[in-house]
């Protein structure tokens, strides 16, 4: 073979494997023709299946919406045709109801005619009667009327005095069951040692010689000793005894101390008098520190100032009617603490307060006013609280009482002054106090007589009838007792009680 020939042969190689290689890219491309159409036709039917489901489910949705409505529409029928009837009802009870109405108004324009006819008789009927009973009793309608209208007033304030004194009748008798039970029963728990107490300011001495020491050559001793201590030594027939007199009880105490001191003594001359009273001030002044913190340990009342204790402590020198200050505000305290725990109020200040009540008593010799106004100013200045100031200033109403514990302490204050043995009265101040007591009650207008029972703790008024009638005897009572409290001092209370009686008199001839 030659080299055409090979060239031939290479071309139809050639020839032959583009042929072959065309053949199997035509073979493969419809393969994959057939595939794809395979899988149109696949997707094709897959769609066409869930069209026609969802078309169904469409188709059944549809049906159950309608069958639904249909429901709805049907219960909205009967529910309408229910407030039909409903209404229906109402219009036809409204209907009867407006029937009534008419029928009562009907009735009522009958009755009210009646009744005017009626009313119009009786007008006559009274005018009628109102013109027989003027001619038959000569008296004007004005006249019968103010006659009516007396007699009337007359029955009321008889009704009205009885109500009154029924209802004061059970107020007093309970506050005075109440009263009783806890003043019994505040005095029964303090139940003090003592009630009362006199002080003296006679110094004995061993024998009259001893005078004529103390007086010394020329009253020099004497004078030296009244003027070191502040005092009047009365030196006069007393056997074996000689007299200081002061108003000021602590100074008295001091020269009482210091006579005494010099008689056992025995040395009394100028220099040694001054030196002795100067001692006995310094054991005087820490003995009333020391009694000022014992009262205020034995009532109970810590923390007060240091100035209001030392003054405290000289109520131990200085005595009411006999009865020792100093012990009656300790019980004074006493008592407003146990009243307060009853009633509920403020026990520590109930107790301070009547403590504190007299405290101007230590003073009321060297300051001008009354000892109530002196010690709630005293207080006052030294930080004592302001309802403690106010039951000090009000104990004896010479100030507004603002608190419940400030009329406890006047309540303490009356009961440990006025108990039986309490405090010692002369007999020329009971008679005066008896005496204003009387008179105080007959400068009244309407009272004849008055009479002070009980020893001035009961006064008896008799008032004219004829002047007082039986409400004017009830405020009577009142003004009586209010004079009192406002004008006289008085241990306790005075029962204030009002007579009205009618005496008819006539005699056999």
């Amino acid at each position: 073979m030659g080299l055409p020939g090979l060239i031939l042969a290479f071309i139809v190689g050639l020839a032959l494997g583009a042929l072959g290689g065309f053949l199997f890219r035509h073979a493969q491309a419809l393969r994959e023709t057939r595939a794809g159409q395979s899988k149109a036709d696949m997707i094709l039917e897959a769609a066409k299946q869930q069209g026609r489901e969802t078309e169904l489910r469409s188709r059944d949705e549809a049906l159950k919406i309608r069958s639904e409505a249909e429901a709805e529409s049907s219960r909205r029928r009967a529910e309408l045709g229910r407030e039909e009837e409903r209404m229906e009802r109402r219009r036809a009870e409204l209907e009867q109801r407006l029937d009534q109405v008419e029928k009562r108004d009907q009735t009522l324009s009958k009755r009210q005619g009646t009744m005017d006819r009626r009313a119009n008789e009786v007008e006559q009927l009274h005018a009628q009667t109102l013109a027989e009973l003027q001619r038959v009793s000569s008296m004007s309608k004005e006249e019968a009327k103010q006659l009516l209208l007396a007699e009337v007033e007359q029955e009321a304030r008889a009704d009205m005095v009885r109500i009154i004194r029924q209802i004061e009748e059970e107020a007093r008798s309970e506050g005075e069951r109440r009263a009783r039970e806890l003043i019994a029963d505040a005095i029964q728990r303090v139940a003090s040692d003592h009630v009362a107490e006199v002080t003296v300011s006679v110094v004995p001495l061993p024998s009259d010689e001893m005078k004529g020491r103390i007086i010394g050559r020329n009253g020099r001793n004497i004078r030296a000793f009244e003027q070191a201590a502040g005092v009047d030594v009365v030196v006069d027939d007393t056997p074996e005894a000689v007299t200081i007199s002061s108003f000021d009880s602590v100074r008295r105490e001091v020269a009482r101390r210091s006579m005494e001191k010099l008689v056992l003594d025995g040395r009394i001359h100028p220099a040694h008098i001054e030196k002795i009273v100067e001692q006995m001030r310094e054991d005087v002044d820490r003995f009333i520190v020391e009694e000022g913190e014992r009262a205020t340990f034995d009532a109970g009342v810590p923390g007060l100032h240091p100035e209001i204790i030392k003054k405290l402590g000289r109520l131990r020198f200085r005595t009411s009617y006999g009865q020792n200050q100093l012990a009656h505000a300790v019980e004074s305290a006493q008592l407003s603490g146990v009243i307060a725990a009853e009633l509920g109020a403020d026990v520590e200040v109930a107790k301070a307060a009547a403590l504190l009540h007299d405290l101007g008593k230590a003073m009321d010799h060297e300051v001008e006013g009354t000892h109530a106004g002196i010690g709630a100013d005293f207080a006052r200045r030294h930080g004592v609280k302001p309802a403690i100031v106010n039951a000090i200033a009000s104990h004896h109403h010479e100030v507004e009482q603002e608190s419940v514990e400030a009329v406890i302490v006047e309540a303490a204050d009356a009961i440990s002054g006025a108990r039986p043995g309490a405090r010692r009265e002369s007999l020329e101040q009971y008679i005066k106090r008896v005496k204003a007591l009387e008179d105080l009650a007959n400068s009244f207008k309407g009272v004849s007589q008055s009479f002070a029972l009980q020893a001035g703790r009961e006064i008896r008024v008799i008032v004219q009838p004829e002047d007082i009638d039986d409400l004017e005897a009830t405020r009577l009572a009142r003004d009586v007792a209010k004079k009192i409290e406002e004008g006289m001092q008085y241990p306790g209370q005075i029962k204030v009680t009002v007579i009205r009686e009618t005496r008819a008199i006539d005699y056999a001839k």
